[in-house]
């Protein structure tokens, strides 16, 4: 999973993006009103959720989230602010965020709230994808296959959560590595390479006629449905 975080404090912006990344998450951080509207507009389809301030510089949290709104794109919105007054939170919430967390708050309850978020969009409504004899159930962050148990990392887990979320899709390079690592990230040349090869491994998928993640040469990878 992916989260953009537009926030202004950039020590607090550091910190959630580090707390997030121990969680599994991929984050990116903007400190700017304009620039975290224009990322939302040109990059939404890489992200599963936005975390977003509202007194920023540029443009107000308030005049992004109704914006993206009328452009029709309905990534899920957090809004974390120190503005705590009811009819802060009610323009909010009618301006198309999906929910709204006060300063200061708890790293775990914001955690259960982007949980709670993240099981609102329709690819993510099911308790549980399957591919074959393959089960992975997002909440739990728990896969089996054949009944048993398959323990993952983190990146693995979020990779085959991926690729099970777009089953029969032949998912390029690019697209998986802007979905699961940080943009400033150099590693690209392989990573992903590798963590599919130990995935396999894991999965005991090395059958290549038979195998569940398929290798489209040149493109990238694609779950067999």
């Amino acid at each position: 999973m992916r989260i953009l975080i537009i926030e202004d404090e950039e020590k607090l912006a550091e910190s959630l993006k580090k707390g997030l990344e121990k969680s599994g998450y991929a984050v990116d951080y903007l400190t700017d009103g304009e620039a975290g509207q224009r990322r939302i507009e040109m990059a939404h389809k890489n992200y599963d959720l936005v975390i977003l301030d509202l007194m920023l510089p540029g443009k107000s949290g308030f005049e992004i989230c109704q914006a993206v709104r009328k452009r029709g794109i309905m990534t899920p919105i957090l809004i974390l602010t120190a503005r705590d007054m009811t009819d802060d939170k009610i323009l909010a919430l009618d301006n198309g965020a999906d929910d709204y967390l006060v300063k200061p708050f708890s790293f775990e309850e914001l955690l259960a709230r982007i949980r709670a978020l993240l099981r609102r969009p329709p690819e993510t409504l099911a308790s549980e994808l399957t591919a074959k004899d393959v089960v992975l159930k997002p909440t739990e962050r728990e896969v089996y296959r054949g009944g048993r148990k398959i323990d993952l990392t983190l990146k693995e887990f979020e990779l085959l959560h991926y690729l099970m979320r777009h089953p029969g899709e032949v998912l390029n390079r690019e697209d998986i590595y802007s979905h699961l690592w940080d943009f400033e990230d150099n590693s690209f040349s392989n990573i992903i390479d590798v963590h599919i090869k130990n995935l396999r491994k894991k999965l005991q998928d090395q059958d290549e006629k038979n195998r569940l993640v398929e290798t489209i040469r040149g493109v990238g990878y694609r779950l067999r449905k």
